[in-house]
C-alpha cells in the first residue's frame, strides 16, 4: 500500500502525506452523504464525531485527535464551571494552544515544502470551540442591546458532550472549514428551524449544487496546476528577478497571487460540496417565485467578486467568507464601544487576530497589517466617491476605477508576504517594487485626514 501511495504521489507531484490528506479530504463528500442515512439524533451526533476523528487519524495520525481534544475539553470545562467568563477564557486558552502548536510544528515551512499536518484542522476547530463558548456566555444576557448575530446564535442551555463533540469534529468542515455555529448544527441534526419538514415544503435536493461545486473544484485545480510551474515563489530570490524592470516585477507579483488563490478556491469548493450534500449547507429559500434553495452556509469564496473586487472593503465579504464572518462577530463588533463608531483600531485588532490565527510567521503579520492599511485606504477613496455630485458622473467613474485598480495593486502586492512567510523574502519582494503597496495606502489615509468632503449621495453602497 505504501509503495502504491508513493507511486501515486510522485505521479501527481505531491508528497505522500499530502496525497493521504487529499484522499481523506475528498472522502468527506461520501462520508457527509452517508450522514443523511443515519437514523436518530443521537446516532447522527456519534457519526459526526466518529467520522471526523477517523478521517483525522487516517490523514494526520493518532496524535492529531489528541491535539483536537485539548481545546475541546478546555472550552467545555470552562462552560461547565464558569459560564459568566467562559467566552473570554476559551478565547485565550484556545488561541494560546493554537499558537503553541504553530510554534512547535512551524506548519508554514512544511506547507511551503509540500508537507501537511493537523494544524490547519486545529485552526478551524479553535474558532468553533470559541464561538460555542461565547454564545453560551451570551445566553446569560438579556436580548435588549444584543446585536442580531448574538440573538440568533446564543445558547440558552449547555450542549451535551456528544452534541459538542459532533459539532467540533463533523467531518464536512473539519479539515478546511467553513466555520458554522453550534445552534445551526443542533437545528440541522434535529430537523428544526429551516431544516424542519414544515418549513416551506420538503427538504431541497442538494445534488445539483453539489455537482456545481465539484465542477468548480475541478476547474480551479486544473488552472492551478497549469499556472504554478510558470510562477514559482522561488523566483523572488532568483537573480533574474532583480534584473527585471519595475512593471514586470509588479506584474509577476500579481500573477503569483492570482495563481496561489486557485489552490484555495479548489479546497473551499471541495468543502462546499461536502457541506451541501450533507444538508447543512442549506441556508433557506430565496424570495423568487417559485422560491429556490440557497446554499450560502457552505460558501467560503465568491471567485468572480474576489478577482474583480471594486474595492478592498469587499474582499473580507467574498474571501474566506465564514472566517471573515466569525472575525466580524467575535472580534470586530465586540471591540466597538456602545455609542461609538468603529475605527482603525478595531480593524487593525481584527486583522492582528487573523494573523495570529494563521501562524506567527512575519509574512502573515505583515500581510494582515497591510490588509488593514489596504481597507482603510479604500474607504478614503469610497468617501471621495460619495462626495461627487450626480452631475459629475465621469469623475465618480474615474474614482471607482481608481478604487478597483488600487485594490488590484495592493492586494496582490500584500499577499506575497502570506505566500513566502519569511521576513527576508517578504521585505525583499516588497522592496523590489519600492514598497508601492505600502506607500500608496498610507498616503491615501493621510490625504483622507486632509480632504474630508461631505457625502452628497443619499445611500451608501451596501458592500461598504
Amino acid at each position: 500500500m505504501e509503495i502504491e501511495m508513493e507511486s501515486m504521489a510522485s505521479s501527481i507531484g505531491v508528497s505522500v502525506p499530502v496525497l493521504r490528506f487529499l484522499l481523506c479530504f475528498a472522502a468527506t463528500i461520501p462520508v457527509s452523504f452517508i450522514w443523511r442515512l443515519v437514523p436518530g439524533t443521537l446516532l447522527k451526533h456519534i457519526y459526526s464525531a466518529a467520522s471526523g476523528a477517523l478521517l483525522s487519524y487516517l490523514s494526520f495520525g493518532f496524535s492529531s485527535n489528541l491535539h483536537f481534544l485539548v481545546p475541546m475539553l478546555m472550552g467545555y470545562i470552562s462552560m461547565l464551571v464558569y459560564r459568566r467568563r467562559c467566552g473570554i477564557i476559551t478565547f485565550f486558552t484556545g488561541f494560546g494552544y493554537l499558537i503553541g502548536c504553530h510554534v512547535y510544528y512551524m506548519s508554514g515551512d512544511a506547507w511551503k515544502e509540500g508537507g501537511i499536518d493537523a494544524t490547519g484542522a486545529l485552526m478551524v476547530l479553535t474558532l468553533k470551540v470559541i464561538s460555542c463558548a461565547i454564545n453560551y456566555n451570551d445566553g446569560l444576557l438579556k436580548e435588549e442591546g444584543l446585536r442580531e448575530a448574538q440573538k440568533k446564535n446564543r445558547l440558552l442551555r449547555l450542549p451535551s458532550l456528544i452534541e459538542y463533540f459532533g459539532y467540533c469534529l463533523c467531518c464536512g468542515s473539519h479539515f478546511a472549514g467553513p466555520v458554522y455555529e453550534m445552534k445551526d448544527y443542533l437545528e440541522w441534526t434535529e430537523n428544526k428551524g429551516i431544516w424542519s419538514q414544515s418549513a416551506k415544503g420538503p427538504s431541497p435536493s442538494p445534488y445539483g449544487a453539489t455537482i456545481k461545486a465539484l465542477l468548480q473544484a475541478a476547474i480551479c485545480m486544473a488552472l492551478y496546476l497549469y499556472l504554478v510551474p510558470h510562477f514559482p515563489l522561488s523566483r523572488f530570490t532568483d537573480p533574474i528577478y532583480q534584473e527585471w524592470g519595475f512593471w514586470k516585477r509588479l506584474s509577476y507579483q500579481y500573477m503569483c497571487g492570482f495563481t496561489a488563490r486557485w489552490k484555495y478556491y479548489f479546497i473551499w469548493s471541495i468543502s462546499e460540496a461536502s457541506i451541501i450534500i450533507s444538508g447543512l449547507g442549506f441556508s433557506g429559500w430565496s424570495d423568487s417565485s417559485p422560491p429556490k434553495p440557497r446554499w450560502d452556509r457552505a460558501k467560503n469564496v465568491d471567485i468572480i467578486r474576489v478577482e474583480l473586487a471594486k474595492s478592498a472593503v469587499q474582499i473580507p465579504l467574498v474571501w474566506n467568507i465564514q472566517v471573515s464572518t466569525w472575525l466580524r462577530h467575535y472580534v470586530y463588533e465586540r471591540l466597538i464601544q456602545k455609542g461609538k463608531k468603529p475605527g482603525f483600531f478595531q480593524l487593525l485588532a481584527t486583522q492582528t487576530v487573523s494573523a495570529v490565527w494563521h501562524g506567527l510567521y512575519p509574512g502573515y503579520i505583515i500581510f494582515f497589517v497591510q490588509s488593514a492599511l489596504m481597507i482603510a485606504g479604500s474607504r478614503v477613496i469610497y468617501r471621495w466617491q460619495q462626495a461627487i455630485p450626480e452631475n459629475m458622473g465621469l469623475v465618480g467613474k474615474i474614482l471607482g476605477f481608481m478604487n478597483f485598480a488600487y485594490t488590484l495593486l495592493v492586494l496582490n502586492y500584500s499577499c506575497v508576504g502570506f505566500m513566502v512567510l519569511s521576513m527576508h523574502e517578504t521585505l525583499a519582494s516588497y522592496g523590489s517594487v519600492y514598497y508601492v503597496g505600502t506607500i500608496v495606502p498610507i498616503a491615501l489615509i493621510l490625504l483622507g485626514y486632509i480632504f474630508k468632503p461631505k457625502p452628497v449621495r443619499s445611500k451608501a453602497r451596501k458592500e461598504q
